[in-house]
């Protein structure tokens, strides 16, 4: 699925992030340590290289809704941003938390004067937070804060499951009905 929004293309597909060549760069779900975890995260390491792990060292701890950014070392991509999404039930308040992981995102990349950038669904996997609420904080910070991108034209929401691509399409009809996409 892809639509321009404020003169930015949205898409929504189903893949592997680690495989995203032609971006600028790829976000990676974190730990505190930004050390190789489980499943996105530990998908970054693999595909980057061990140099990754011993660069992101440098730059730990983060906190919840706390970005970073790294070379992408040996994946197709010239950056990688890692953000630490909040722990569903543990880390408070989970939606501001998870509010500003997607808005240091996107700040990040227009620091960095990034044209393009493939972004996983932050927290939904260990971390626990439910899918259909974190498609719907996504795609509401990337509407809201998309009227203000100067560089980024290009933002690619890559999904792993049929699942996961149903649910942010379903978020994303929601937010087209309420007519505030432009």
């Amino acid at each position: 699925m892809e639509l321009v929004v404020n003169g930015v293309t949205l898409e929504i597909v189903r893949g592997d992030i680690t495989r995203q060549p032609g971006l600028d760069c790829i976000v990676s779900s974190a730990n505190a340590q930004l050390k190789k975890g489980e499943g996105v995260s530990g998908d970054v390491h693999r595909a980057a290289g061990p140099t990754l792990d011993e660069a992101a060292r440098r730059y730990a701890p983060v906190r919840p809704g706390e970005v970073r950014i790294t070379e992408g070392y040996h994946l197709p991509n010239d950056y990688i941003i890692h953000c630490r999404g909040p722990a569903y039930g543990k880390d408070y308040p989970a939606d501001v938390l998870l509010f500003a992981c997607y808005r240091n995102i996107f700040s990040l990349a227009e620091k960095y004067r990034l044209e393009s950038i493939a972004i996983p669904a932050i927290a939904t996997g260990g971390c626990g937070y439910p899918m259909q609420e974190a498609a719907e904080v996504a795609l509401q910070v990337f509407k809201t804060e998309s009227k203000e991108f100067n560089y980024l034209k290009n933002v690619r929401f890559v999904l792993y499951s049929v699942r996961e691509l149903v649910l942010f399409k379903t978020a994303l009809h929601v937010l087209d009905a309420e007519k505030e996409l432009t």
